[in-house]
């Protein structure tokens, strides 16, 4: 399956709980940027490799993760 996750970033206080959550590993603290609050905010390496698990979503203390998941379509409903 395929998904796409955001980060609201303004919100994100760095707590890092979602980074292990990750199968994929693309989850980490952008230590580059740093959002209105003071933190350094999470944010996905390859979105591509993303999965839509959704564990980062579920983990998250201040629900600022969205995930979508991409439908499949069978060859047959082309």
């Amino acid at each position: 399956m395929k998904g796409r996750v955001e980060f609201r970033t303004d919100w994100c206080k760095g707590c890092e709980l979602c980074i292990p959550v990750c199968p994929v590993n693309i989850i980490f603290i952008d230590e580059s940027v740093t959002n209105s609050k003071g933190y350094h905010p999470a944010t996905v390496t390859a979105m591509d490799e993303c999965i839509g698990c959704a564990n980062c979503g579920r983990i998250c203390p201040d629900s600022i993760i969205t995930v979508w998941r991409e439908k499949r379509v069978k060859k047959d409903q082309k």
